[in-house]
């Protein structure tokens, strides 16, 4: 089910804010324009209506979704506005029950199809001379009439609506565009979100019933809350479009569902996700937990007081099943007890007793705390987890990094490791090559920031083991370059989420294998992987987005080399991705070029130059140490491989907003702000580029022709985007007119 709205104001003043509905001064909607011109702008001076907020509520019933949405605008100018607020329609949705209420009183509304919508939009568009509504031609309207609005005065619109919800795989899909919220402001990382913007939210109501699992984001983050017998999923992060998968489960089946994205002739891309069965299982995976602490003198003050508090957080998710071991190390290597024991409530009071004894001192001895964590043969039936905590380099026993991991994988057998570096002066290949071949984590703490809460955080994700060694198996398509590659554990409240590319395609059967408590599991589902479809854009991004993030690590692992340089290049430049490779195009006046040969007709101006965002990046930062560098490039890598989301994406990028150099992420795409012009991050195979007027009868027809330009089209008046032979440049001056044979070529190109 895919819900789409428009998410700006147009209002009389220039500048615009985005909004799920709109309103538009009402004489720019019925005045009429000169033939083959655009229309002037509207002449209204006094009155100023903008966005207060825009609070979305989707009621998830059975399969009926129910919503709400409510609109509040106020003006701000000093004479009265009369205006009109329209609102896009959900593409191909009946709407049986819809109302609309301004301020308490119902009101009736003009409902439009998409063919009558489409020249109001275009209208609109021209005559405001901003193309912010251009990617909702194709849609539906409802338009209603707000009477005057007097200065200062405010306006409620809410909108209520019915739709049925669409099923994608075992699970129910909830599709909404909320518009580009980073226009708003910076991009705020998750960790230091602390709300949403007060100018929009939108958050899912769905039942609290073991039928339906814990709704999924592969767009956003999510926070979810049980209220009474009803679950409310609310929606963080500020991508445009926002999509939910709500699992639904018989009682002894898990949900499983696939989301596909396929390009040319090109292997597709896959997202699957599985949602373990509700039922409850007979028995519970026991868990043996080694942690391994660093007290060396370098974690003196404020480390060691939260190592001490993070091994604290560990003991407090052992359950009555679970043994655990509590290792610490400086030149010496030390634990409290000597073999296992059990988690009882006395063993963990002396466990925690112990913990608050440790001070810091001495040198570090990572290979000798790592040989004593991994002494013995696994014991059969419990699932081994390591946490190691350190902040240094190896300056006792083996230093050498390489002899230090080889040995840990001769050693490890089928325990998973988790590890956390904590500040720069620590070999951070080391940390990220335990995790990866340990089929855990790594996770890079900055100075000043809590190794207490990464340490917290991770132990209590890997309570109740739901099932452990899972792997995915295809009996149909060819599954390629998996993310993550190695058989997973999945705990309790958690889904299973893979990244893939694949070949083939038609109807396939999924089969996740894995060991539970109860013994082997086999779960399966029949599926189907088009030959082609471009919905779902962000299954791409997300894989490359992971397949950097590893094929960074194997770069500092073994050194690097011509083809893994070429794969990290190419990734960042076709799917945005930054590296230490990205680059950004900007124009240059001054240079001919012409497309489809002598006498095509489409002349081109204006030559690529590529400029590196890495060095202008590093120009403008204060200088770093190399060991530094590499800190930042792994805990950057290290949220790549995480990344499940766009949200936890883009948690990665290194973004800049506001004035020359802001960035605007489209579907794939990436655009620089170069003075006033939005510039594509990718790197076209021609030079050649074709300008086009604004708001000409050619912009226009070019929309129709590459319908994927209208969001393009949407980030401003000037915009220069590249294909795969050609280059488009929105800006003043330009064609005007392109004639059918152009835009064939046009199109050829693309």
């Amino acid at each position: 089910m895919r819900v789409h709205f428009s998410f700006l104001i147009l209002a009389v003043a220039p500048t615009l804010l985005h909004a799920q509905g709109a309103v538009i001064p009402r004489p720019c909607i019925v005045r009429s324009c000169p033939p083959g011109r655009p229309c002037p702008p509207c002449g209204f001076s006094g009155p100023v209506v903008v966005k207060q907020s825009s609070v979305v509520r989707a009621d998830l019933t059975g399969k009926v979704l129910r919503y709400e949405v409510t609109e509040t605008f106020v003006n701000r100018g000093s004479g009265v506005g009369e205006a009109d607020y329209i609102f896009p329609l959900p593409k191909g949705a009946a709407f049986q029950d819809l109302k609309l209420s301004i301020n308490g009183e119902m009101v009736s509304g003009e409902t439009m199809n998409a063919a009558q919508a489409r020249s109001i939009y275009e209208q609109i568009v021209r005559q405001q001379r901003d193309p912010a509504l251009v990617e909702w031609m194709g849609y539906g309207l409802l338009r209603a009439r707000i009477f005057p609005i007097a200065p200062g005065e405010e306006k409620k619109v809410i909108v209520r609506f019915q739709m049925v919800a669409e099923r994608e795989g075992d699970a129910l899909r909830v599709d909404y565009f909320q518009g580009r919220r980073s226009q708003e402001g910076p991009f705020i990382p998750a960790e230091n979100r602390r709300e949403e913007s007060p100018l929009g939210s939108f958050t899912l109501i769905y039942p609290a019933s073991e039928m339906l699992g814990n709704a999924y984001s592969p767009t956003h983050s999510l926070t979810t809350v049980r209220q009474g017998n009803r679950r409310e999923a609310r929606v963080m992060g500020n991508a445009g479009e926002i999509t939910l998968l709500v699992p639904v489960r018989r009682s002894s089946e898990p949900s499983i569902s696939v989301l596909t994205h396929t390009v040319r002739a090109e292997d597709g891309f896959a997202l699957l996700t599985l949602t373990p069965p509700a039922i409850a299982s007979r028995g519970v995976t026991p868990r043996d937990i080694t942690l391994v602490l660093d007290v060396s003198g370098s974690m003196s003050g404020v480390k060691i007081r939260q190592a001490r508090a993070a091994g604290q957080q560990v003991l407090a998710t052992l359950g009555p099943s679970d043994r655990f071991r509590l290792i610490d190390f400086s030149t010496d290597v030390r634990s409290f007890r000597e073999r296992f024991i059990r988690a009882t409530p006395e063993n963990v009071r002396d466990g925690s007793r112990y913990l608050e004894s440790l001070d810091a001192s001495g040198s570090t001895n990572i290979s000798g705390a790592l040989d004593a964590a991994l002494e013995g043969e696994p014991t059969s039936g419990r699932l081994g987890l390591v946490l190691f905590v350190t902040d240094g380099e190896a300056t006792v026993g083996e230093r050498n990094p390489d002899a230090i991991a080889s040995r840990v994988a001769r050693l490890r057998k089928s325990r998973r490791i988790f590890s956390f570096g904590v500040g720069a002066d620590l070999n951070a290949a080391l940390i990220e090559r335990l995790a990866i071949e340990g089929r855990g984590t790594a996770h890079f703490v900055r100075p000043g920031e809590s190794v207490e809460r990464a340490v917290s955080l991770v132990a209590s994700r890997l309570t109740n083991p739901v099932v452990t060694a899972l792997q995915v198996r295809s009996d149909g398509v060819r599954l390629l370059k998996l993310h993550p590659s190695e058989a997973t554990d999945i705990f309790a409240g958690q889904d299973y989420v893979l990244l893939a590319r694949y070949s083939g395609s038609g109807p396939t059967t999924l089969s996740f294998e894995g060991q539970t408590a109860d013994g082997p599991v086999r779960w399966s589902s029949r599926v189907a992987f088009p030959t082609a479809s471009r919905k779902n854009s962000f299954v791409a991004r997300l894989w490359a987005t992971q397949r950097v993030g590893y094929l960074s690590a194997e770069k500092r692992k073994n050194g690097g080399s011509r083809e893994i340089d070429d794969e990290i290049r190419q990734l960042g430049e076709k799917y945005a991705i930054p590296t230490e490779f990205t680059s950004y195009m900007v124009l240059e006046p001054g240079m001919q070029g012409v497309l489809g040969g002598r006498g095509s007709g489409v002349t081109m101006t204006d030559n690529l130059i590529v400029t590196g965002v890495a060095a202008a990046a590093a120009a403008a930062a204060p200088p770093i140490s190399a060991r530094s560098a590499q800190f930042e490039a792994a805990r950057a890598a290290s949220k790549q491989r995480a990344a499940t989301n766009l949200a936890a994406a883009d948690e990665a990028d290194v973004r800049r907003d506001g004035g020359a150099g802001a960035t605007r992420r489209v579907g794939q795409r990436s655009f620089t702000l170069n003075g006033e012009r939005w510039v594509d991050s990718r790197r076209g195979d021609s030079a050649n580029v074709v300008k086009v007027r604004a708001f000409s009868e050619a912009w226009f027809k070019l929309i129709d022709a590459l319908p994927e330009l209208k969001e393009v089209f949407a980030l401003g008046e000037r915009v220069l985007v590249t294909g795969r032979d050609v280059t488009i440049e929105s800006g003043l001056d330009g064609k005007e007119v392109l004639s059918e044979s152009e835009l064939r070529i046009i199109k050829s190109h693309w």
